[in-house]
């Protein structure tokens, strides 16, 4: 695990955000010496907390001058007249780090976010990349440098391990594997990610290291300073499990292709995607598995990532078929000043089981298989608009039907044969004008849309009502009975109609036109 973090995130982000102006060019006097001006000014930034204003971050110049997060704001004032300070804004550090997470997953496809200023990556198996796990430290350190993000790291065979080491190390350790406790001995306790008030408490009974407490008895430990002191030192310890929430799903198909000089051309970014495509869809194959949905991410010079995705109708691992949908995603790309590398992730992985290719390949067979063309408007049109419909258990004709993935197999029960619906459902139901001769049959005639129709044949009634043993049905009443009619007019025209609520006399009825029959 690789752990970083930024003891100034909140600074380091105002100043990216509000970069200082541009100085002018035009000559300007000398300004006469000051000996009591100040060498640079200390800066801080500020929020409301427990009723008052507190110093929620401080610089080094200003922590050199003794503040220090949690200050009162007039205290600080008073001890440092010159602070500068600035209103702090934890909705944007929170964006910027979910931001630096993505940026990440060019060194890990599995990094966990760390609030409010810190992160964890799963750098299993990754580190002969860079040429070893020091190489790849110093890699890192030195891009998020080059974007004005100063951070401490740490690498180590246990998260809470590589935590303690990047706050309480030499800013880039690396323990040995399997000698995080011997490395985390010299360490305070609150190396340990303890609750303030407990670690504290141990100083206090003079526990200044970890390896201290590591080394009393864990009853007496437990009992007086709590589970969590125990839980947190087995997980430090790699004694006990501990459970990380990734910002992407981690996936074990994953291809990353690194490139000596950037590349910018479409024709070498559609080479790369063909190329890392065809290397992990030859993984899928070899583990017997296809997938759903692919993304691709190019990764620029300047840090931005350009993603792709495509998602298919069925699992599948047909490399020059995935290819080609990720094609027309790519004129749109902007690669900038270049892409150094490339990532291909595989999800929604399934074991997906090979046939063989016999005289189906012939010319003019197999044009039934629907995947391809589904895959092409899905991936051109969005995944909300193409759907198939399928039954779901429910008499009332609103509830009866919901929308499906493409190609998602049929269910075994369908609709009832006997209670045939209309292949064309309103939405809502229209009003119409109907007249009928006595209040349970049929109409003889109804206008719709202005037009009038004479009824020749009817069917019905059917009476629905209302799902009065679901819970998000309100209102329970005679009025949400239906009483359907199967009609068809002069024309041929089919129409599928009810009359809302029982009969009342008195009261006209009130019809509405609900479906249409091919």
């Amino acid at each position: 695990m690789l752990c970083a973090w930024s003891p100034n995130w909140a600074i380091d982000n105002w100043r990216r955000r509000n970069p200082p102006p541009e100085k002018t060019t035009e000559p300007t006097p000398p300004a006469a010496p000051s000996a009591a001006a100040p060498e640079a000014a200390s800066f801080a930034l500020v929020e409301a907390a427990q009723g008052t204003r507190r110093l929620c971050a401080v610089d080094e110049a200003a922590a050199a001058l003794g503040l220090f997060p949690g200050q009162k704001a007039a205290d600080a004032a008073a001890l440092v007249p010159d602070l500068a300070t600035a209103e702090a804004e934890p909705e944007a550090d929170a964006r910027a780090l979910a931001a630096l997470v993505d940026w990440c997953v060019r060194f890990s496809p599995a990094v966990a976010a760390d609030p409010p200023n810190g992160l964890f990556l799963d750098v299993s198996g990754l580190s002969h990349l860079w040429g070893g796990e020091r190489a790849l430290l110093a890699d890192f350190r030195r891009r998020l440098a080059a974007n004005g993000v100063a951070v401490r790291c740490a690498i180590a065979d246990t998260a809470g391990a590589a935590w303690a080491l990047a706050r309480h190390g030499d800013g880039a350790a690396i323990c040995p594997e399997g000698e995080q406790g011997q490395a985390l001995s010299r360490l305070p306790p609150g190396a340990l990610r303890l609750e303030a008030d407990a670690a504290a408490q141990l100083e206090r009974l003079g526990l200044r290291t970890i390896g201290q407490v590591a080394r009393l008895p864990r009853g007496e430990l437990g009992r007086r300073f709590g589970a969590e002191t125990l839980r947190r030192l087995d997980q430090a310890l790699g004694k006990a499990p501990e459970a990380l929430s990734f910002r992407r799903p981690p996936s074990p198909f994953a291809e990353r292709l690194a490139f000596a000089e950037p590349i910018s051309a479409l024709e070498d970014l559609s080479r790369v995607c063909a190329d890392i495509t065809a290397a992990l869809c030859a993984r899928l194959a070899a583990a017997g598995r296809g997938a759903r949905r692919f993304e691709l991410a190019y990764h620029r010079v300047d840090g931005k990532p350009l993603v792709a995705e495509v998602g298919l109708a069925v699992v599948a691992r047909d490399a020059p078929r995935i290819v080609r949908l990720f094609s027309p995603k790519l004129e749109h790309l902007d690669p900038g000043f270049g892409v150094e590398s490339a990532t291909l992730c595989a999800y929604e992985v399934e074991p997906l089981v090979a046939h063989q290719a016999g005289l189906e390949t012939r010319i003019g067979e197999g044009a039934g298989d629907l995947a391809p063309l589904v895959d092409r408007l899905t991936n051109r049109l969005g995944p909300e608009r193409v759907w198939a419909s399928r039954p779901v258990e429910s008499h009332v004709p609103e509830r009866a039907v919901a929308r499906a993935a493409p190609l998602t197999p049929e269910p075994v029960e369908g609709w009832d044969p006997g209670r045939p619906r209309p292949i064309r459902l309103f939405r809502r139901p229209e009003p119409i004008e109907a007249v009928a001769l006595i209040p349970d049959d049929p109409p003889v005639q109804f206008r719709w849309r202005g037009r009038l129709h004479k009824v020749r044949l009817a069917e019905g009634p059917e009476r629905i009502g209302a799902e009065w043993w679901k819970a998000a049905i309100e209102d329970v009443s005679a009025a949400h009975i239906r009483d359907y009619y199967r009609v068809e007019d002069e024309a041929g025209g089919r129409f599928w109609i009810f009359r809302a609520g029982l009969y009342e006399a008195g009261t006209p009825a009130k019809w509405w036109l609900h479906g249409l029959f091919p």
